[in-house]
């Protein structure tokens, strides 16, 4: 079984994420995940074939939607 971090704020997270961290942080699913990143509404660079998200993309996407 897989352990789940709980992240109270923003600077809690790591200072990169992965998918599966966005995915816990917005509670959405993979699909999900991977099209606001696609899309760019959340910013993202790749290492490899490994996708990564600045935790300051993150908290820019949540103020923009919150708008």
């Amino acid at each position: 079984m897989k352990e789940t971090t709980v992240y109270r704020s923003i600077e809690e997270l790591p200072l990169v994420l992965n998918i599966e961290i966005l995915m816990a942080v917005l509670n959405i699913g993979r699909n999900s995940a991977y099209e606001l990143v696609r899309s760019g509404q959340i910013r993202s660079f790749r290492i490899g074939t490994q996708i990564r998200i600045p935790r300051q993309a993150v908290a820019n996407f949540l103020a923009n939607t919150a708008a």
